[in-house]
Parts: structure tokens; C-alpha cells; sequence
């Protein structure tokens, strides 16, 4: 069976709060900060992915360790670039 890449939006935002365990009001805050992007349907309605669910849960824990909105997105943004920086590093050990 393929595995589903966690990037397709799948849940709307209902499930994705309870997926979270956050009101859905958090998950509009969130993004209204610029936390995360969730697609939208042709209708405008908010489809969060899987990956997007994984970064609402780390902003979650964020938020639970004192940080506020602004620490939350700085350390996020972090963590993205240190993505970033493992994966172009790992394509550089496979190309020599």
C-alpha cells in the first residue's frame, strides 16, 4: 500500500483542533500569526495536513513551556531551517 505524503490537506479544522487538543480559535490565532499556512478548498475552507498537524502540536508545546507568540514562530522558524540545512547536508554526503 502507498503511504500518503503529509503534506495533502486532509482535515478540516474540527478535526484538526481535536487532533491537537486545541480550540479551534487557537489554530485561527496560529495562523493569523503566521504559525502555519493551511490550504484552503475551492470553498475557502481550511484543510490542515498531516505535517500541519505536527507543527500545531509543536507550537502547542511551545505555548505549554511559557513562549509566547512571537518565540513560538522564531523557534519554529528555527527548526524549519534546521531541516533545511540536515537534508541539503545529506544530499551533499550522497552526491560525493
Amino acid at each position: 500500500m502507498a503511504q500518503r505524503d503529509p503534506r495533502t490537506p486532509l482535515y478540516g479544522i474540527a478535526v484538526a483542533a481535536q487532533l491537537v487538543d486545541l480550540p479551534e480559535a487557537t489554530l485561527r490565532l496560529f495562523e493569523s500569526k503566521g504559525l502555519l499556512t493551511p490550504a484552503r478548498s475551492d470553498g475557502g475552507t481550511r484543510r490542515y495536513s498531516d505535517d500541519d498537524i505536527d507543527r500545531l502540536r509543536r507550537a502547542a508545546e511551545l505555548r505549554e513551556d511559557g513562549l509566547n507568540i512571537v518565540g513560538i514562530a522564531r523557534v519554529l522558524a528555527l527548526q524549519d531551517e534546521n531541516v533545511g540545512f540536515r537534508a541539503a547536508l545529506r544530499e551533499a554526503e550522497t552526491s560525493d
